[in-house]
């Protein structure tokens, strides 16, 4: 017999314990998501506060920076004095270190991105012996930190007369084993065999196949791998710290730490400690723009490889 109505089996009892099952399901989902919604919350507050003092204290003098709060605004805005004063101190040497990072961060992230696309084809689409065995030695130098490699790397470049050059810089922030890593798992993803296999019966060399047609589909991946390596070869200190004692080759970063430097050295002087924090402000501002305008082009590509089957 078919019940009446809706009621389950076990009558109106059994209907309000599953009500109140299906109540304290919501409150526990809702009080899950709160509890997320908060963790994010407390996440997002954590990495904007230290990009927000930065952006304050680069509108106040130097002894604003000592007298004020660090977290809001002093009474005068000075952003523009201080803009001033770090692109005409010392003759503008930051606008050399400026331009410094921009090239070597440049060249690298542009050479490293095709090597290790390059790479990453051939691990995943060519067989060749002891293909497995030359990267597995790869992935295991991702192990090896940089900072280990810094002094090898400076006994390398002296001996052939290297120390003190762009390419100082330049030449080790090519290699970048887990961009080589990555490309190999995203160009088996999103280079179908059938297409390769394709290209190479009509007649296609190994080269024109890279080059006309799998570069094409993996540029979301070789947009990631440029950004990771400008990132990195951008906010890289130790390296060209090791590599280079002329502030004519300096970077950003060595310049930056070397005005922090000079303040903490002339007894009682605070002069450059405004020029620091606006120095690192704009330093910052290069790195956002990127991230702003090529994110839909390496976050839309990766998550399509990742799908494929």
């Amino acid at each position: 017999m078919a019940r009446i109505g809706s009621l389950p089996a076990g009558g109106p009892v059994a209907a309000t314990r599953q009500t109140s099952a299906r109540a304290v399901g919501r409150r526990s989902g809702w009080t899950l998501r709160g509890l997320v919604l908060l963790f994010l919350v407390l996440m997002l507050v954590y990495f904007v506060i230290p990009l927000f003092w930065l952006v304050v204290s680069a509108t106040k003098t130097n002894d604003e920076l000592f007298s004020t709060f660090g977290l809001w605004f002093a009474p005068d805005f000075h952003l523009l004095e201080n803009l001033h004063d770090v692109f005409t101190y010392d003759d503008g040497i930051f606008v050399t270190w400026l331009t410094n990072s921009a090239y070597y961060a440049v060249v690298s992230a542009l050479g490293a991105s095709l090597i290790a696309t390059l790479a990453g084809y051939t691990f995943a689409k060519l067989s060749f012996p002891g293909r497995e065995l030359v990267f597995a030695i790869i992935l295991g130098s991702i192990m090896v930190p940089n900072t280990a490699l810094a002094i090898p790397t400076y006994l390398v470049l002296s001996k052939v007369g290297l120390v003190n050059t762009p390419l100082a810089i330049i030449l080790p922030s090519l290699v970048t084993p887990f961009g080589v890593y990555l490309m190999r798992v995203y160009a088996e993803q999103a280079l179908p065999d059938d297409l390769l296999d394709a290209a190479r019966v009509d007649g296609a060399s190994e080269w024109r196949i890279f080059w006309s047609i799998a570069l094409r589909l993996l540029a979301p991946g070789f947009v990631t791998v440029l950004l990771l390596t400008f990132v990195g070869t951008w906010n890289n200190f130790f390296l060209p710290l090791v590599v280079t004692n002329n502030p004519a080759y300096y970077p950003l970063t060595v310049g930056l730490a070397n005005w922090n430097q000079l303040s903490q050295t002339f007894s009682g002087s605070r002069i450059l400690y405004t020029l620091v924090i606006t120095g690192s402000l704009i330093s910052v501002i290069p790195l956002m723009i990127g991230f702003l305008f090529l994110q839909r082009y390496w976050q839309s590509g990766l998550t399509f490889g990742s799908l494929r089957s």
